[in-house]
């Protein structure tokens, strides 16, 4: 943790951003073993063994309404990781991370109500217009799946800020919350995930999943926030639907045509401008 308090935050985002993005891109692969469902279970699950024995939280000190908060946002992380994932199992890698950046989005707007996000919603509007998810040329239940996703993500941001004033601090409460979401995930993709123990590589890729795509980011994110305003993350993150796309095409070799990815451009474009100009947010204390 001493190591990391000595790198830029502005270092430690963009590589979280890169490694959840190619944790996203490898456990794809894996889908054709486990399915997506296996997959995100194998993900949430060592994730959550990772951190608490790294963290060994001390939920004996959390309140009822921490645990409340805490339980909430398990179910919206879990929610959120399975519903991305079968997005992927349909959508490219690119297209999928711009669709779900809409909830995201629309946190950030919602919060600031000025005549200046209409400008950030055409902009958003017309990327998911330039997608044609009418067309048939894109999946339209993989593109529902990820408007899921984006919507739980807007509930995981809102949430996630609840639960920081609420839980325990640092990985202590992200451990508890990974913990309670992997239960949730038990009766989906418990099964389908079993025959990891027959295989060492796979256990091995899962593993790497994990770490790559949950333990790394989550961690550098949590260090990062203690040392940055949460605008210049939010621009930050603005970020992840070209570098999804860049994972998806080295490693998925997912190629995108020009209108996609104009699409993309827009959607970051109003997710940077929405992030740049919002109003600060009065914190209480």
């Amino acid at each position: 943790m001493k190591l990391l308090q000595r790198v830029p935050p502005i270092v430690l985002v963009l590589v979280s951003i890169f490694s959840v993005q190619a944790g996203a891109a490898f456990a794809k692969h894996l889908f054709v073993y486990f399915g997506p469902l296996g997959t995100v279970f194998l993900r949430v699950f060592l994730a959550a063994l990772v951190l608490l024995l790294w963290a060994r939280p001390r939920w004996r000190e959390m309140s009822a309404a921490g645990w409340r908060t805490t339980l909430m946002f398990a179910t919206v992380l879990g929610g959120m990781n399975a519903t991305y994932y079968l997005s992927l199992e349909r959508l490219p890698l690119g297209l999928a991370v711009t669709i779900e950046f809409i909830g995201p989005l629309s946190v950030a707007l919602w919060q600031s109500h000025r005549l200046l996000d209409v400008i950030w919603v055409i902009l958003a509007a017309a990327g998911i217009a330039l997608l044609n998810p009418f067309s048939g040329a894109l999946d339209p239940i993989g593109i529902g799946l990820a408007l899921a996703a984006g919507f739980c993500w807007g509930a995981y941001i809102v949430l996630g800020q609840r639960m920081s004033g609420s839980s325990l601090p640092g990985q202590q409460g992200l451990a508890l919350a990974m913990a309670a979401a992997a239960l949730v995930l038990v009766p989906f993709g418990a099964v389908a995930a079993a025959p990891v123990v027959s295989n060492g590589w796979w256990l091995l890729a899962a593993v790497a999943v994990a770490l790559l795509s949950s333990v790394v980011p989550y961690s550098l994110e949590i260090e990062a926030l203690r040392r940055m305003p949460t605008r210049v993350f939010g621009i930050l993150m603005s970020l992840e639907p070209a570098v999804a796309a860049m994972m998806g095409l080295l490693i998925l070799g997912e190629a995108l045509g020009l209108n996609q990815i104009v699409a993309i451009a827009l959607v970051m474009l109003a997710s940077y401008g929405a992030m740049r100009y919002a109003k600060p947010v009065d914190h209480p204390g």
